[in-house]
């Protein structure tokens, strides 16, 4: 159901809570804001009494076929874990590619989530891919599609990645156009993701900028998740990582970096001199014993920071609310300081830190009149344990999550409702997650 006016709730704008408040959308935006009743309001309402709406999250960073693989390799370290995963995926089949999208996207926007980068691993099949875009398309979420490339084929993927996942640059980059078609119209954009530096030989980063420039398309990729990037490329090109993509002309303002764990100040200098942007995935970085990114640093420098999941592998959820708490308190023990990070920079992060970098559009402050509808409605009276609200920002930060969000709007259409997904049922995701498993 598509919605035209929000009632009588507390609204997130210009960066204060402003209560008793109307929100009136058209065709999926947000049309005005104002004081309870001062308008006539359409036949299509959601009561917003008692409750507190924000701009929806954007979650910058996850793999959603993850969502069939969780507790894979647990305790494992990077470069083993990261072979469990990668045998799991050439066993990926366009179904299990079907139902992981989907259950993993229905469970993001359960969060609020409206928005999510999907970095695919490069696969030969494009039926894979395709059978993606058709789940995230079926759930409705805002998101932009990552097609996974690779042109150094390596089976240790120390240098280079999984060649039986690999096809010809070219071919996968001409499936990537067919990808923009079949999405054109529907709220699904197309990128490229790139497994780490490690995977592209600097012909194939230059033939990938050069596409990527082309149609306007970001690229996401892993950097420095750990210590192996800088070591690998050091060994063989005889620079570091960054110095290594800089080299190759591939630093630019449409750039994700995803991690950046291992990232130091000549990196950061680097990064944000050409305007790359980073995601900050705090979950994945601890349950796999990576370290922890270093985003006041980041963020001192001038990067664009924004907050990601990463597949549920690696943390299990796609819940961006516990990622939002989780990213402040772990800085917070790192820097031994109880005042960084609060709700107001790490909203910021969660809600805009990287949109200008994936083309995505901006909402520096809250909800503000003429942006998209992607909006989360939270009754935090639905959970005693967020009670009493003393400060709303305080309380979204460290208490609330998914069992506070009682609708979730992506261009004004309802997508979840009192926890469930309004277009696939519980049922079918939980079959179809059973069948993965087999």
């Amino acid at each position: 159901m598509t919605i035209d006016t929000i009632t009588d709730v507390t609204v997130l704008s210009g960066g204060t809570w402003h209560a008793a408040t109307d929100v009136h959308l058209v065709d999926g935006r947000v049309h005005a804001l104002v004081p309870k009743g001062e308008l006539p309001h359409g036949e299509r309402v959601l009561d917003g009494s008692g409750a507190h709406l924000t701009p929806g999250l954007v979650n910058t960073h996850t793999h959603l076929f993850q969502a069939g693989l969780r507790g894979i390799g647990e305790g494992l370290p990077l470069l083993s874990w990261l072979s469990a995963v990668g045998e799991e995926a050439a066993r990926l089949t366009p179904e299990r590619a079907y139902w992981t999208a989907a259950a993993a996207a229905a469970e993001a926007l359960r969060s609020g989530t409206t928005t999510l980068v999907e970095h695919m691993w490069p696969h030969p099949s494009p039926e894979v891919h395709d059978a993606v875009l058709r789940a995230l398309r079926d759930s409705g979420v805002r998101a932009v599609l990552c097609r996974g490339v690779a042109d150094r084929a390596d089976g240790s993927r120390k240098w280079g990645f999984d060649p039986r996942l690999m096809q010809p640059l070219k071919e996968a980059l001409a499936h990537t156009d067919e990808l923009i078609g079949a999405a054109r119209g529907s709220r699904v954009a197309v990128g490229v993701a790139v497994p780490n530096p490690r995977c592209l030989t600097p012909e194939g980063m230059a033939l990938v900028r050069a596409y990527a420039d082309e149609r306007e398309l970001p690229v996401s990729l892993h950097l420095l998740e750990t210590t192996t990037d800088d070591a690998m490329c050091r060994e063989h090109a005889g620079v570091g990582a960054v110095e290594y993509l800089e080299r190759a002309g591939f630093l630019w303002e449409r750039l994700l970096a995803v991690h950046c764990v291992e990232l130091d100040a000549a990196g950061r200098a680097t990064l944000a001199r050409h305007g790359v942007g980073v995601s900050y995935n705090p979950l994945s970085n601890m349950r796999l014993g990576s370290g922890i990114a270093p985003v006041p640093d980041m963020l001192e420098a001038g990067l664009r920071v924004g907050l990601g999941v990463d597949g549920a592998a690696s943390n299990d959820t796609q819940d961006m609310l516990e990622a939002l708490r989780i990213g402040a308190y772990l800085q917070r023990a790192a820097h031994r300081k109880a005042d960084l990070l609060g709700f107001p920079e790490m909203f910021a992060l969660a809600a805009n830190g990287a949109n200008r970098v994936l083309g995505l559009e901006e909402r520096p402050d809250g909800v503000r009149v003429g942006m998209q509808a992607d909006l989360v409605l939270h009754r935090f009276d639905r959970d005693y344990a967020c009670l009493p609200v003393r400060d709303p920002g305080a309380t979204l930060l460290t208490c609330a999550g998914s069992r506070t969000v009682a609708a979730v709007l992506v261009g004004g259409e309802v997508l979840v409702r009192d926890g469930e997904h309004v277009r696939l049922p519980a049922r079918e995701l939980a079959a179809g997650l059973t069948f993965t498993a087999a």
